[in-house]
């Protein structure tokens, strides 16, 4: 009984020491990026995602929490208007500021997580016209600290973002084509 329980710690400590290992030789940076194509002239979607108000009617994020606080900041809309939420465990604790836009191409946010960990990270929105339609990107980027890694090597961050991030898009791609 003891060579078993010998055993088992052994291999618990090597498969530790595995994920330990691998997690060093991921990158040092992360991007997920997701692209819809939506009915709609750019500047008919551009004011939605500069306008952080008009964000909450389309983000994904808006429904997992319906009791999260929110607050908003600065101008109505472009940049330096920001807003800070907090909410369950779903949601967490941050705030997001725009820091650049560019009418009606580009929107820049800067990201920054309190909670469930803290994480500092850069969103683009770029608006590309393509005929009757607008292609519509939400990339998020940032630096993935050690402790990160170790977790992106048991979850896909580009999957559960990612995921999150289509699902936005789509409900963006109903609001702009009414």
């Amino acid at each position: 009984m003891l060579k078993i329980i010998g055993v088992i710690a052994i291999a618990t400590v090597a498969f530790v020491g595995a994920i330990l290992a691998y997690a060093t030789t991921k990158p040092d940076t992360f991007q997920v990026q997701r692209t819809a194509s939506i009915k709609a002239p750019p500047e008919k979607i551009f004011p939605l995602i500069n306008d952080l108000r008009g964000f909450s009617t389309w983000s994904p994020y808006e429904t997992k929490d319906p009791n999260m606080k929110k607050a908003y900041s600065g101008p109505p809309s472009g940049k330096g208007a920001a807003y800070a939420w907090d909410g369950d465990r779903n949601i967490g604790k941050g705030r997001m500021e725009i820091a650049d836009t560019s009418p009606p191409s580009k929107v820049v946010i800067k990201l920054d997580f309190d909670r469930p960990f803290e994480a500092h990270n850069i969103v683009e929105f770029t608006l590309e016209p393509k005929g009757d339609a607008t292609n519509v990107t939400w990339a998020m980027q940032g630096p993935i600290p050690y402790i990160a890694k170790v977790v992106h090597v048991i979850f896909d961050m580009d999957k559960m973002v990612g995921d999150d991030f289509a699902a936005g898009l789509a409900n963006l791609k109903t609001l702009a084509e009414k």
